[in-house]
């Protein structure tokens, strides 16, 4: 199975920018590699702050940018998004019983779940105990198949002191349900913190981000106040199938500066 993971969009009105960045030039140069390059994709995932204020003129833009598609689009709310905006733009988009911008999908490789962490007016996630209900629902439902999660806010210390009172407010439960399915969890994918981290979390639990999109943070592990800058548009590929999970970086319009031969091998 083929996902494409597309994150932190931050899209604006035409024309404008965010910390130096264009983000529709971006998403559509994006959209436009995809295309070009992944028809085949099974999936697209976006995880989260899809646009930068919420405006409904920047959903239309997500909109007509996401409508040549010939996949499957999940959309997932970070914390820039807004809930009724997105709702009124993407009716038909699943969400839960309450709400909430949250799903789950059957594959041939494991239960993929979609959580919605979204809170107005807070920086960091929120998951509350509606949306634990749903969370642990979606997982007992799940029997033995493994689960791949999808979620805005790493539900885990990231390590990165910018994020240190913006994560997950939750106090551990998402980790704790997590930790407790019997089929185990494949992987925890994530955005949020602008730059591409991968680990393992104290339950053994594997874990990545992807590159933020638009703009993007110089890394700096011990700094509060980082750094934005521009980069490549940029979105992963991430494969489900026999051998797991792998998740492979791209950036779009990088410098060709030479071929590699064919290595034959031993």
């Amino acid at each position: 199975m083929k996902i494409i993971q597309i994150t932190d969009t931050h899209l604006m009105l035409s024309g404008q920018s965010v910390n130096g960045v264009d983000p529709e030039k971006h998403l559509r140069a994006t959209m436009a590699d995809i295309l070009a390059k992944h028809a085949d994709t099974d999936l697209l995932v976006m995880t989260g702050d899809l646009c930068n204020y919420g405006d409904p003129e920047a959903y239309d833009i997500l909109r007509d940018i996401l409508a040549p598609a010939p996949f499957d689009v999940r959309l997932m709310l970070g914390n820039h998004d807004d809930r009724a905006n997105f709702i009124a733009a993407f009716p038909d988009h699943p969400r839960d019983s309450n709400g909430y911008i949250q799903s789950y999908l059957d594959t041939d490789f494991g239960r993929l779940i979609f959580l919605d962490s979204h809170e107005a007016g807070v920086i960091g996630g929120i998951f509350g105990d509606d949306r634990l209900a749903f969370l642990a629902d979606a997982l007992a439902s799940a029997g033995d198949k493994p689960v791949t999660v999808f979620i805005h806010h790493p539900p885990m210390d990231c390590g990165i002191a910018h994020f240190d009172k913006i994560g997950m407010h939750d106090d551990g439960a998402v980790m704790r349900l997590l930790a407790a399915h019997k089929g185990g969890i494949r992987h925890i994918v994530f955005g949020h913190i602008h730059v591409p981290l991968a680990g393992t979390s104290a339950e053994g639990i594997a874990f990545s981000s992807g590159q933020a999109c638009a703009h993007r943070f110089i890394t700096d592990l011990t700094s509060p106040t980082p750094f934005w800058t521009s980069g490549n548009p940029c979105y992963r590929i991430i494969t489900l199938d026999a051998q797991g999970f792998r998740a492979y970086g791209v950036e779009v319009g990088e410098v060709v500066t030479g071929q590699a031969p064919v290595c034959d091998g031993p």
